[in-house]
């Protein structure tokens, strides 16, 4: 009984992952260039509205112990006002509108610290809070911060965009936006880089999702055989990275370009991906952990490099692919290590991290 309620756990947690992907994707390349020309609240709000129906949805489906498809629902329909994905376009958009370029960097930064230390607060008292409640109460406050961020975005935030102007919605030219940024972008030398730059970003994200969803299946089997309190603190230790990156890039930045400092970010990752994978003990674990300190350091600069490329007028356009690309990025990475976890279990455990750490290279060579 246990072994069929978990494959059936895996199948409806691919199917919700699908469908809110692929719903996303044609909202995100509409939503995200219309904001350029509308400006960037309406493509707040319209996202975090959406989270706060599909939490609601989640709420009902719980007290009124629906099927287990209204959650496919729910996700579907916060999917097609952008979910997630739309959020993280709008929000490093926004950035790029109030920043200057040689500040852009750091201040994108800023912003995925912002996702890290939410990440870890809501890991560790999320996962307490369910211990001692239920499942329930926890969705009650993820309704309320999503209605909150949705009253904040249409009543308090300033818009960024100088020059807004009326945009039909539902027009192809939004989708041929994005289209034109790699294919005919304004200056023809910035193709290949919006190329390079987007494969980069695709194999450091894949990468760091994909070692994120493995890592207490790890941690869990011999010979660490981590009690829960060790999981999270290893889970904590992960996510401090993103508060080290953003202190090492600053520090980095005084006396070095951004390049070089992506270039230390990513051998910071390789080095603490290969300590992890050999570890067989608790301290080497944590080792592995430290050293990790600046592995997230080289996604910001490559964010505002891509900002750099483009005009003004495309960061909606831009930052909308991009997060199409994070989303992709969420399933390659589930499909690959997770398949490659226990096909590689007899010869040696930790080969998933060692071979994302190869992986690692690639962007390695194409920054530098």
């Amino acid at each position: 009984l246990l072994q069929e309620v978990e494959a059936l756990v895996s199948h409806w947690n691919l199917y919700i992952n699908l469908g809110g992907f692929f719903a996303s994707l044609f909202s995100v390349t509409l939503f995200g260039p219309w904001s350029d020309s509308v400006g960037r609240r309406p493509a707040l709000i319209l996202p975090t509205a959406g989270m706060a129906l599909q939490t609601a949805v989640y709420l009902l489906v719980m007290y009124l112990e629906l099927h287990v498809a209204f959650f496919l629902l729910g996700r579907i329909l916060s999917g097609l006002t952008g979910d997630y994905n739309l959020i993280l376009a709008s929000c490093f958009s926004y950035v790029a509108d109030v920043s200057e370029r040689r500040a852009r960097t750091f201040r994108v930064a800023i912003l995925e610290a912002c996702l890290g230390t939410a990440g870890m607060v809501a890991s560790i008292g999320g996962g307490q809070w369910r211990k001692a409640q239920g499942y329930i109460n926890p969705f009650w406050l993820a309704f309320a911060a999503s209605l909150a961020a949705t009253l904040y975005a249409a009543l308090f935030l300033r818009e960024s965009v100088k020059e807004k102007k009326a945009a039909k919605l539902f027009t192809l030219s939004h989708y041929k936006a994005v289209y034109r940024l790699y294919t005919a972008p304004e200056r023809p030398s910035s193709r290949w880089k919006l190329v390079l730059y987007s494969l980069a970003f695709f194999l450091i994200v894949t990468v760091h999702f994909g070692a994120k969803d493995i890592y207490v299946l790890y941690e869990l089997g011999f010979p660490l055989c981590w009690t829960s309190d060790l999981i999270g603190y290893g889970s904590a230790a992960s996510y401090l990275a993103y508060l080290s990156s953003l202190v090492g890039l600053r520090l980095l930045q005084l006396c070095l370009e951004d390049t070089w400092v992506a270039e230390i970010g990513l051998i910071s990752n390789i080095a603490g991906m290969v300590v992890i994978s050999l570890a067989t003990t608790t301290a080497l674990m944590f080792t592995g952990y430290g050293i990790l300190f600046l592995s997230m350091a080289a996604t910001p600069v490559i964010r505002s490099k891509l900002s750099k490329l483009v005009s003004e007028t495309e960061q909606g356009a831009l930052f909308a692919s991009v997060a199409c690309v994070e989303g992709l990025c969420s399933l390659a990475a589930t499909g690959v290590f997770n398949s490659l976890y226990p096909a590689t279990l007899h010869f040696m455990r930790g080969f998933p991290f060692l071979f994302g750490a190869i992986i690692l290279l690639i962007p390695a060579a194409i920054l530098g």
